[in-house]
């Protein structure tokens, strides 16, 4: 609840004036605007436009204080996915918590073209490997219903999370604890369509990456040239996809050259990098 007064009897700081506070302390954000907007929104358990709405309204002294702590955290470099506990992922929200990689919009490109692969069979099977918080599977379910999809990780603490939000989304997914692809192999499964967003950055760079303070690295660490994992799935693919499977692989930036030619090697397909809106290679594409 909104307080025009605080419990003193004093005017506390309104939402104009805390919003205000809160872009010069997050000026070097680089989204100073839109953070503050989302800490204010989620403390007050209201959406944006209401900020906007009633400006004058003041916070309560509590509500002051978790804004304020809400935007120190923020300021020292914490994802905001993991302040508010979500994170919007294409037309679904998500738990977010440090068990799991906070998913990117480059990702939602990867869950485009499964959608496209798979639009003439929508009763597909459909696996996703390395899952994480569920991002990929959980939105290809909602969008192929009639679709088997398996997901897969090997944390636990990930699955957890996935699990969570395959119940607050309610679409129902087979997942499954392991390494990879292992789990579908050790079950007999196969599918007509693979994806996955696998850690990909170097090791030796990733000490030096924000992103390394505060996500999981097991999420992150690829291996000293950022293909070890894609390397180690490329060598059971033959296991889990019949002849005529789609693969499609989130990849680096700088990573389509050297995973065309594992493509190459590992599997023996041709393989199609595309790239993303900002002309960068993004995602691997062929057929086993």
């Amino acid at each position: 609840m909104i307080a025009e007064r605080s419990a003193a009897g004093e005017s506390s700081a309104a939402i104009g004036a805390a919003l205000h506070a809160a872009r010069l302390a997050l000026a070097s954000s680089g989204s100073a605007d839109l953070d503050a907007q989302a800490l204010l929104a989620h403390t007050l358990g209201v959406d944006r436009a209401f900020l906007f709405a009633h400006a004058e309204v003041s916070l309560s002294d509590s509500q002051s204080a978790a804004f304020q702590a809400a935007v120190a955290r923020r300021a020292a470099g914490e994802p905001i996915a993991y302040i508010i506990g979500v994170k919007g992922f294409y037309d679904i929200e998500l738990l977010a918590t440090p068990a799991a990689l906070i998913p990117r919009p480059e990702t939602e490109l990867l869950l485009e073209e499964a959608l496209r692969q798979t639009a003439d069979k929508p009763s597909a099977t459909v696996a996703d490997i390395g899952m994480g918080s569920g991002a990929l599977a959980l939105a290809f379910a909602r969008h192929r219903p009639q679709a088997t999809v398996y997901a897969t990780d090997i944390s636990a603490a990930a699955l957890s999370i996935a699990r969570r939000n395959a119940e607050r989304i309610g679409v129902d997914i087979l997942m499954l604890e392991g390494d990879l692809a292992q789990p579908l192999i050790a079950r007999g499964l196969k599918v007509d369509l693979l994806m996955a967003n696998l850690p990909y950055v170097a090791t030796g760079i990733l000490d030096s990456l924000a992103v390394s303070r505060y996500e999981p690295r097991l999420a992150l660490d690829g291996g000293r040239d950022g293909l070890a994992l894609t390397r180690r799935l490329l060598t059971q693919i033959q296991a889990v996809c019949p002849g005529g499977a789609i693969v499609l692989l989130e990849i680096g930036a700088d990573q389509g050259d050297a995973v065309a030619r594992l493509v190459q090697e590992r599997a023996g397909a041709c393989c199609d990098i595309l790239q993303d809106y900002a002309g960068l290679d993004r995602i691997a594409r062929f057929r086993v």
